[in-house]
């Protein structure tokens, strides 16, 4: 089932008189439970094309369909709103809260989602998903006692512990090692599948395209 449309999708910056198109009329079709990687080289479009995807800066013109809602008209809160209770965020570094455990990252994002849940469900609910992370023992560890590919389980935790219907994945193995980086991978492979979440990725590792459905190229903002 198709989840998300992109439809001639444009965005220009401008720097005085200066005009640069970084995106150049983009079709892209989403199916519920698939893993979509962006690739191309830098500068090709690649994060800005998942950024208005994800409604964090506008386009400049065509249109981002989620569910059949139009979301490049919404009002800037009505975004908010479908980003915090309907997406998942990954990036490159794990940008977790310094000062909470592992439990209550995941609680906060539970709390920011307005999941309407009752204090047993919700401690089901972490446990499972830190379950399938492999980071139960990790519970009540904070980040700094964490590694990097422990942080980023973390991350990625968070990420769907709101049971959110995409996935937006920006350079999730960039800063990991090669055993690391497919550990990774494999791990959002399954929870897309396991939760039939749509996953939109960006990466520069070829190898990491073993776990994907789709590779979606990009140079000089097209699709190649």
């Amino acid at each position: 089932m198709d989840i998300f449309s992109i439809d001639e999708l444009r965005k220009t910056f401008t720097n005085g008189d200066m005009k640069e198109e970084i995106l150049k009329g983009i079709n892209l079709t989403l199916k519920e439970g698939e893993i979509t990687a962006l690739v191309g080289p830098s500068g090709s479009g690649k994060s800005t094309l998942l950024t208005i995807a994800a409604g964090l800066q506008p386009a400049s013109d065509g249109k981002v369909l989620f569910n059949d809602i139009n979301i490049t008209s919404m009002t800037s809160e009505q975004v908010r709103d479908i980003r915090a209770k309907q997406f998942g965020f990954v990036f490159q570094f794990a940008h977790l809260v310094p000062f909470l455990t592992v439990w209550e990252q995941l609680s906060l994002m539970l709390d920011v989602s307005e999941v309407k849940i009752n204090n047993e469900k919700r401690e089901q609910e972490i446990d499972y998903i830190l379950d399938r992370v492999g980071l139960s023992n990790r519970k009540h560890a904070y980040p700094s006692s964490l590694s990097g590919g422990e942080k980023q389980r973390v991350a990625i935790a968070r990420a769907v512990i709101h049971k959110p219907k995409v996935l937006f994945a920006d350079e999730p193995t960039a800063s990991l090692d090669t055993k690391k980086s497919k550990e990774i991978m494999s791990l959002i492979q399954d929870l897309t599948k396991t939760l039939n979440i749509t996953t939109l990725m960006v990466t520069h590792d070829e190898e990491m395209l073993s776990y994907v459905d789709h590779v979606v190229r990009m140079s000089d903002g097209r699709v190649v």
